[in-house]
């Protein structure tokens, strides 16, 4: 049974934004969620956990992305997180 058309996206640009939100902006907020981690626990614990919970946390921002209504405000959400887990980092 085909999709409906009313759920797809219509616009292939959107399509792509979405995509690439998702592939790059939920890597760099999981990357530096475990870096802030990182800041305030012992560095190589973080990173062997990082190991792990860094692919599916990526994966379930990518996820989130490719469901989000809108393709600007997953880029703005995910920017705002990436920005927010780097602040302790700009002292």
């Amino acid at each position: 049974m085909p999709a409906n058309k009313k759920y797809l996206t219509k616009s292939p640009i959107v399509r792509l934004l979405k995509i690439a939100a998702g592939f790059f902006g939920g890597y760099a907020v999981s990357v530096s969620f475990h870096l802030l981690l990182a800041r305030f626990f012992n560095p190589g614990d973080v990173l062997i956990t990082a190991y792990f919970s860094c692919i599916v946390l990526w994966a379930v921002l990518l996820l989130l992305a490719l469901l989000a209504d809108s393709a600007w405000k997953i880029w703005l959400i995910y920017a705002l997180l990436t920005f927010v887990f780097c602040i302790p980092f700009f002292n």
